[in-house]
């Protein structure tokens, strides 16, 4: 597996010195999938070539037939859409025969083992903690990591679903493992940006620069509930360069703001992927530097801030301008502790006891302490046996 700058590099390459397409493969069209398609096509971009992969060849066609008018309505019509149906994700042959046919540049795994449920709907109100679904999550990044490898596939790869802890877990096995992992705390940012711009009469949200390192639980926590479950968030901002005064507190409460619960929500998570690709694209374009957040980069367990730096032979880095590296991952293994994560080492997930006694305590089950990655399907299955099916 080349890396992350390597492939940056060879992209870089291809899109200053020659006219061929920019080559986006979106694995599963979900909702997250669809929305992630629509925003793609409405940049209305001649160079952009995009294939989407999945199960259902019919149900993938009306998508795609309805984004893709959607996009003639609004005159944005102008990149290439190819359907790689009945694909099946349970097997790595099947999915490394697609990635040789099409030799995709960027990969995006929104695919979900099990689809039209909100994970969250069963646990927030029973655990106050997702990384319960961790086994679930991992199930076909795995497959599409596998895949990758025999493939000899050297994508950009993002991951959709619980990157926190989903590509940590890859890495640790020591197989190949995503790029960036896309959500989470990329949904908290633009709500303290609002409340920023309103105190201090901002007009431009964009002048507004956040550092933030958190994991997942802390997006859920702080966006429903507008606090930090007794958590000091590492949390840094700044306007036109210069640091902002602000009162965290009061910062967080802003950010508890209605939200619908069913799958518009996935527009966010469709967001960041978008905004994963555009700015690596923008970099190269312009030659400049972009800041984004992300999940499990690099295989760090949580979320960082990261830099994508294009003026040059273009690299990318976690940000450490504001907070080291050490106290990043510090904050963040606390904060996905709340979750249900006691640790993600040598291909093994960790639960937390708490998580155990109140998985026990609601649903009547015994969870694993431990879960070897070779062993997530059986637990995945487990969880769907005797949590979801039961509780949907």
């Amino acid at each position: 597996m080349k890396s992350l700058n390597d492939k940056l590099q060879t992209l870089q390459t291809r899109l200053l010195e020659s006219d061929e397409k920019v080559k986006i493969m979106i694995i599963g069209l979900g909702s997250v999938g669809v929305y992630l398609l629509d925003y793609l096509i409405s940049t209305a971009d001649p160079r952009m070539e995009i294939i989407v992969v999945g199960r259902n060849h019919d149900k993938m066609q009306s998508d795609v037939n309805i984004v893709r008018t959607a996009a003639a309505i609004r005159r944005q019509i102008r990149t290439t859409i190819h359907i790689e149906g009945n694909c099946d994700l349970e097997k790595v042959d099947n999915i490394a025969a697609v990635l040789k046919k099409w030799q995709p540049d960027f990969i995006v795994n929104s695919s979900r083992v099990y689809s039209g449920l909100k994970y969250g709907s069963i646990s927030w109100s029973h655990l106050r903690a997702y990384g319960i679904w961790t086994p679930l999550s991992v199930k076909f990044a795995k497959n599409i990591m596998n895949a990758y490898e025999k493939a000899d596939c050297n994508a950009i790869s993002i991951n959709t679903s619980y990157s926190d802890a989903v590509i940590p877990w890859l890495k640790s096995e020591g197989m190949a493992y995503f790029d960036f992992g896309s959500g989470n705390l990329n949904h908290l940012i633009p709500r303290m940006k609002f409340h920023i711009a309103d105190k201090h009469s901002i007009d431009n949200l964009n002048d507004i620069d956040i550092s933030l390192a958190v994991s997942h639980f802390h997006d859920v926590v702080i966006s429903k509930e507008g606090q930090p479950e007794g958590l000091d968030i590492l949390l840094d901002i700044k306007y036109k360069g210069e640091n902002l005064a602000f009162d965290k507190e009061e910062l967080l409460a802003a950010c508890k703001i209605p939200m619908p619960v069913d799958q518009k929500r996935n527009m966010m998570n469709a967001s960041s992927n978008f905004d994963i690709i555009n700015s690596i694209l923008t970099a190269i374009v312009e030659k400049r530097i972009v800041k984004i957040h992300t999940p499990g980069v690099d295989g760090e367990i949580g979320g960082y801030p990261f830099i994508i730096d294009g003026r040059e032979k273009i690299i990318g880095y976690i940000d450490q301008s504001v907070f080291s590296l050490e106290e990043m991952r510090k904050a963040n293994r606390l904060s996905i502790y709340f979750d249900g994560i006691e640790n993600v080492e040598n291909g093994i997930l960790t639960y937390t006891d708490e998580l155990i006694e109140k998985v026990e305590k609601e649903f009547g089950c015994e969870l694993a302490k431990e879960i070897k990655l070779s062993d997530s399907n059986t637990t995945a299955n487990f969880l769907i046996d005797k949590i979801i099916n039961p509780n949907k």
